[in-house]
């Protein structure tokens, strides 16, 4: 693709802020930021970026179609990459409208604005970031692929899945130039501490409890969120209009085998006696619906676009433990809003 002025949804949140500054780095492309600046979505992630002379940053709510329509007729928008969603299964559990609200009515939203301003120019690109949980739970053995049936278990992984197919929709209906990447989990710096990983970093360095639900048999793979930005990379610019891509990671581990490693790196990283962190693990009962098990077969991101995840997971987790570690003013401020409060207010007195 030649220069292009992208639309990316979410971008000052974990995966979006990686994104947002891959582009910028590797591609002459003017991008424009959307994010709501919700609790997971802070201007820190783009600190490093908001002067930047191709990028502008805009706060605002996928949901809001007057904002959209203005937005695609100012910056003459040629493409979107949509990541901006509600993503813990837990606060989908709670709260599930939110979820419909965003997930749902917001990508359609969107949609409509695309289709609305491109008018069926098909050298314009929708890429939808999805998930793997739109396919359900797997056994012990077999992984999914992009020809899976669909079997969302939790409101986020429904809300996801019905997202999925709206955008398929569109693109059969109106023409439009599509494609999907649905991703396994995400980990590396700037993830939001609720999330597994950062949170049981944030327990340790404070000698918490380490919450695993159930036995932590529940197996995910993870992908570290640099490789998956490349991926998204490659799926935007080379992938086939109208083509689902499955990243992963290629690292599955159980939760309960996951937290003993990290918790053998944070006691090794901190000088602490060995078996310290571990000591605090607390089993708790189980999420409701707790799917058994993710796994991605990204054979065909292989074989089509030449893509594959570098990072070790033992790398990597070392990696992001050592991020957090040297941030903790990061997460302090991140937990308790202070973070985002300040840098709303330097950007707003720009």
């Amino acid at each position: 693709m030649s220069k292009r002025t992208v639309l990316i949804t979410g971008g000052a949140g974990f995966i979006g802020s990686h994104l947002v500054k891959r582009f910028l780095k590797s591609h002459a492309h003017r991008i424009v930021t959307l994010d709501k600046l919700t609790y997971a979505g802070h201007l820190g992630n783009l600190s490093d970026v908001l002067e930047n002379e191709n990028h502008r940053f805009v706060k605002g709510d996928i949901c809001d179609a007057s904002l959209l329509d203005r937005l695609f007729a100012e910056e003459n928008i040629s493409d979107v990459i949509h990541l901006a969603a509600e993503s813990h299964v837990d606060r989908s559990i709670e709260s599930p409208l939110d979820f419909v609200q965003t997930n749902v009515l917001g990508t359609v939203s969107l949609l409509n604005a695309a289709k609305k301003h491109w008018n069926g120019d098909r050298n314009k690109r929708f890429h939808h970031v999805s998930t793997d949980e739109v396919f359900g739970s797997l056994g012990e053995e077999g992984a999914f692929h992009e020809h899976t049936n669909y079997d969302p278990r939790s409101p986020y992984s429904a809300s996801k899945a019905s997202s999925d197919h709206f955008v398929r929709a569109y693109a059969h209906t109106y023409g439009m130039n599509v494609v999907i990447s649905n991703c396994s989990n995400n980990y590396g710096p700037n993830q939001f501490p609720e999330k597994l990983i950062p949170l049981m970093i944030n327990n340790i360095v404070k000698h918490h409890p380490l919450p695993v639900y159930g036995e932590g048999l529940n197996v995910r793979d993870w992908l570290w969120v640099e490789d998956h930005a490349e991926a998204l990379d490659l799926v935007f610019h080379q992938g086939t209009a109208g083509e689902s891509y499955n990243i992963g990671g290629n690292e599955e581990w159980k939760n309960i085998d996951l937290v003993h490693a990290l918790c053998e790196q944070m006691d090794q990283i901190l000088e602490r006696p060995a078996g310290s962190s571990a000591s605090l693990i607390t089993h708790v009962k189980d999420r409701a619906g707790h799917d058994l098990r993710y796994a991605i077969d990204a054979s065909k991101i292989k074989k089509e676009l030449h893509w594959e995840a570098k990072m070790s997971f033992e790398n990597g987790l070392r990696a992001t433990a050592l991020w957090y570690l040297e941030n903790d003013q990061w997460m302090e401020s991140v937990m308790d809003g202070s973070y985002r409060d300040y840098y709303e207010r330097q950007y707003q007195n720009r």
